[in-house]
């Protein structure tokens, strides 16, 4: 088997992490729940958005996870293809505003030094 960046998600990981950490790793879990349940947005448009937040941060267990959860909960082919589509124009778009700063330093390498 290929060796990959990124080990399998598996039980046997999940459980090192409960027994290494099981009031956080309980905490953590019961977090999540809340933050994903319906609410004043729906799990299914909480899910989209965290499949666009996986692609911007760039974790592929969440990718794969929250994909998964997106389409248990109503999302279709097309609403997650959006979603990710949003993701990589607001990725685009911190580039795109960050060179604010690269056009500021290129002014200020223009301006005479004072001595």
């Amino acid at each position: 088997m290929a060796e990959t960046l990124y080990p399998e998600s598996t039980r046997e990981l999940s459980e090192k992490r409960r027994a290494l950490a099981p009031e956080t790793e309980k905490a953590f879990q019961a977090f999540s729940r809340q933050v994903f349940a319906d609410g004043a947005l729906p799990a299914k448009t909480k899910q989209l958005i965290a499949v666009a937040v996986a692609h911007v941060t760039q974790c592929p267990y969440c990718i794969k996870g929250h994909t998964k959860a997106a389409l248990r909960h109503g999302a279709t082919r097309e609403e997650l293809m959006e979603a990710i589509w949003v993701a990589a124009e607001m990725r685009a778009g911190g580039a795109y505003a960050h060179s604010a700063l690269s056009l500021a330093a290129m002014d200020a390498a223009d301006r005479p030094r004072s001595p």
